[in-house]
């Protein structure tokens, strides 16, 4: 197993966590100051006003000489915020793709694509320290059920690195059937509503994320040859056509359900299909034979662990629905941290 891999899928999946915590920011800044349900003028996580209290309505500006709302904000500072904000994570989108190529590059697509699954892990560490949240005890023992998982998985199967790119007659029968199994889950999808629709959706884009990181392993494979010959390859395209899709069809799974539905659908659906993908693509395979005993525990405690975190407040939202900076104090603090 190559520790390079291990180290660069890791930060890798540490750039997605950021990522996904700075743009949770962004949208979550409001003109009281913190971003989200901001206790101390009254408003709610969209600026609307909040009908539970007395008095509750739109902020009112700031007077002059600072008086006001403590921590208020005109809408010019908090645009520019969500805007540094957005920009930050978007730029950690880009360092996370560039170090996931770097991993695909020294190691095989079933070795890399699990340990993004770490992805929740650090979320969880870094969105703790930005929306001053302490984890619930649930997210704790989920933490430790998909670390140990996911240990216990590698360490048993020893993914094998495989071939750098891929035969071309390969893609064609692996294209197709990607295609029906996507185009099957989208037609599921139209036919149920609630948590059960963003569960299928969330396996959809799982399924695209998977191949279009079996895409970018080719990519790193025919850099070598010579940028003229990479970019007269049909991979480069294909690679950024199937990330959008991809991409596309999350945003779908999230505004149809929360995390709660989504999440383990999307994440080990995207482990599990790329391990599929590096057998069928790239000839790559896991020890099997006596080793299955320990890789199905751990792919059991990966599971439970999964779903145990998308369960937890940390996870579905309710975590970050206060606001970051001064956050509520007593009772409502309290039924934040545990639920």
């Amino acid at each position: 197993m190559n520790a390079l891999t291990i180290v660069l899928a890791l930060f890798a999946a540490c750039a997605n966590a950021a990522a996904s915590v700075l743009m949770r920011r962004a949208a979550t800044e409001t003109p009281g100051g913190g971003g989200g349900d901001d206790r101390r003028t009254g408003g709610t996580a969209g600026g609307t006003p909040d009908r539970r209290g007395e008095g509750g309505g739109p902020d009112p500006p700031a007077a002059e000489g600072g008086h006001g709302p403590v921590g208020a904000r005109t809408p010019h500072a908090v645009t520019v915020r969500r805007r540094r904000f957005w920009l930050a994570g978007a730029a950690m989108l880009a360092v996370s793709a560039v170090l996931q190529a770097a991993a695909l590059a020294v190691g095989s697509l079933s070795l890399v694509q699990p340990l993004l699954a770490t992805e929740l892990l650090f979320t969880l560490a870094m969105g703790s320290i930005v929306f001053r949240r302490r984890p619930a005890r649930i997210t704790w023992l989920s933490f430790l059920a998909l670390a140990a998982g996911l240990a216990v998985f590698l360490g048993a199967a020893s993914p094998s690195a495989g071939r750098d790119t891929a035969e071309a007659a390969r893609w064609i029968p692996v294209g197709v059937a990607l295609a029906c199994l996507v185009l099957l889950l989208i037609g599921v999808a139209r036919l149920v509503k609630g948590p059960p629709r963003a569960a299928v959706l969330g396996l959809a884009s799982a399924v695209l994320f998977a191949a279009t990181a079996a895409l970018l392993k080719e990519v790193t494979g025919l850099y070598p040859q010579g940028l003229a010959t990479l970019l007269s390859n049909w991979t480069p395209y294909a690679t950024a056509i199937t990330g959008l899709a991809a991409f596309g069809l999350l945003q779908c799974a999230f505004r149809a359900g929360t995390l709660v539905a989504s999440q383990p659908a999307l994440t080990l659906g995207d482990a599990l299909t790329s391990m599929a993908l590096g057998w069928a693509l790239f000839g790559e395979h896991i020890a099997l034979g006596i080793r299955m005993v320990p890789e199905a525990i751990g792919i059991g405690l990966l599971a439970a662990g999964t779903v145990g975190l998308s369960r937890s407040p940390a996870v579905s939202g309710k975590w970050d629905a206060e606001s970051a900076v001064g956050a509520a104090s007593g009772p409502g603090r309290a039924q934040a941290e545990h639920p």
